[in-house]
């Protein structure tokens, strides 16, 4: 079992950055991937960005060179430093966590809105 806790959403202007959290709690050690997704209004949930456990990253295209993903010092979670943020990166990310071949953890949510 696994619980996800992310953090640091808010409001920024276009251009600006910010910095998501995830921090993982219980079975941590069966994780073999963790990462980010997001979904603006009306739309379906996107894949952004993706840590493996032997640390191979990947990007959408969309976030590539703007966004970072990082493993957190412990090994507790990750996070994604985001940067040049757009008005289409408006949306609610979400982290997850996924045992290899299953099916991933979520978290709540965190609320990233980008003004003009």
């Amino acid at each position: 079992q696994v619980q996800l806790v992310e953090s640091g959403g808010g409001l920024v202007q276009v251009g600006g950055s910010l910095r998501l959290s995830c921090v993982a709690s219980g079975d941590i050690l069966s994780i073999y991937i963790m990462g980010w997704y997001r979904q603006a209004p009306g739309k379906q949930r996107e894949w952004v960005a993706t840590v493996s456990r032997g640390g191979t990253l990947s990007y959408t295209d969309s976030v590539k060179g703007r966004f970072v993903i990082s493993e957190d010092n412990a090994k507790k979670g990750v996070h994604l430093q985001m940067n040049s943020l757009k008005p289409e990166d408006t949306a609610v990310y979400y982290c997850y966590a996924a045992p290899r071949g299953r099916g991933p953890h979520w978290g709540q949510g965190t609320q990233v809105t980008v003004s003009s």
